[in-house]
């Protein structure tokens, strides 16, 4: 029993003494592996006398739990102690300044489209969108546009290969086949505005290849002018952000509307700048008009039960107006100074005002 107390004190004085999970393996395999000495004391009970057999194996089994318990303590106080000191290697000091990040800028395409549609949103309109490429019908027969119309010449629109019946689809030209679509799905009442991209073969200082329309569609009984004046101006001085913005209606000619409208607001021009409200002077936007009856009969409608009207405006130009934007090529040119100038950041656009009496 002696020897066993002896062996005992060696082995705690090894376990503990043992700096790493290494060392303590070592350990184990000296006192319980196969060929451990606690483990060839085992196998040498059978050469003892049976009255002593029966007291050395409860000593050396008693001995064999004490030393497996002591080396899984230590192995667990060497774990704690291995992630305490990885914790403080890699602890990071939170007093230090964060690295600074390029902030992101929402394009004033983007923040003139959420504010166009907030406007007519709170006027209860809907927004729908449709196909980029279109069909000729669709472009421009059901829209009252004859085939001898200049959008229909190759010089101003971007036409495709023809298909299999021999019809040369095209980068639609306007959003108002998107309308037609809408009349001939739904029935009125219909308040619509379509926010999309177009396709023109022009490309100037005011003029890009693909730029953003916005056409609106109002479809009903008994709908007038006065309905027309009334929900365009009511969109310009919220827009525009001028209570008492001067807005005037031009005669005008589009095949799609009779009687059609350009619609003016007023302005002033002083020392080679625009100033939009109160002034001398008038700044063509948009072009509007009562929804040709043509067009009403080409959508499966009764004129003379239903009435509507319809506007389109360029969302580059509200921009460029709205926010000083000099040239509308600027819009694509991918330059993050052009962006961090007239950009706006994600609280600006979170905080766009809701449309009419907004806050």
């Amino acid at each position: 029993m002696s020897d066993l107390e002896t062996l005992k004190s060696d082995f705690e004085a090894a376990i503990q003494a043992a700096a790493d999970n290494e060392a303590l393996e070592a350990v184990r395999l000296d006192a319980l592996g196969k060929k451990g000495r606690i483990s060839e004391q085992l196998k040498q009970l059978g050469q003892l006398p049976p009255e002593d057999r029966k007291q050395a194996g409860q000593a050396l089994n008693i001995l064999k739990d004490q030393i497996a318990e002591a080396i899984a303590a230590r192995a667990k106080t060497l774990g704690a102690e291995a992630m305490n000191k990885k914790l403080a290697e890699e602890q990071i000091d939170i007093s230090l300044p964060i690295a600074q990040q390029a902030q992101g800028f929402a394009h004033p395409l983007s923040r003139t489209i959420e504010e166009i549609t907030a406007i007519f949103s709170d006027m209860g309109f809907v927004i729908a969108e449709g196909p980029d490429i279109e069909t000729d019908y669709y472009n421009f027969t059901a829209l009252n546009i004859p085939p001898e119309h200049p959008a229909r010449q190759e010089h101003d629109t971007f036409y495709l290969m023809p298909d299999e019946a021999g019809q040369r689809p095209v980068l639609r030209t306007h959003t108002s086949p998107v309308q037609v679509r809408t009349m001939q799905k739904m029935k009125p009442p219909i308040r619509l505005i379509v926010p999309g991209r177009t396709y023109r073969s022009d490309h100037d200082a005011t003029h890009s290849p693909m730029f953003h329309q916005c056409e609106g569609l109002v479809i009903g009984e008994n709908i007038h002018m006065g309905h027309l004046k009334g929900c365009l101006i009511d969109f310009c001085r919220a827009f525009f952000g001028v209570d008492d913005l001067p807005v005037r209606f031009r005669p005008s000619f589009f095949p799609f509307t009779e009687p059609s409208a350009e619609v003016d607001i007023g302005c002033s021009r002083s020392d080679g700048g625009l100033k939009i409200g109160a002034g001398d002077d008038w700044l063509e936007i948009l072009g509007s008009g009562m929804v040709n009856p043509r067009v009403l009969e080409n959508c499966g409608y009764d004129p003379e039960q239903v009435q509507g009207f319809a506007f389109g405006m360029g969302i580059e130009r509200l921009a460029m107006l709205k926010y000083g934007i000099p040239d509308l090529r600027t819009f694509y040119d991918s330059d993050m100074r052009w962006l961090r100038h007239y950009g706006f950041v994600s609280a600006d656009m979170a905080a766009l005002h809701t449309g009419l009496g907004g806050e």
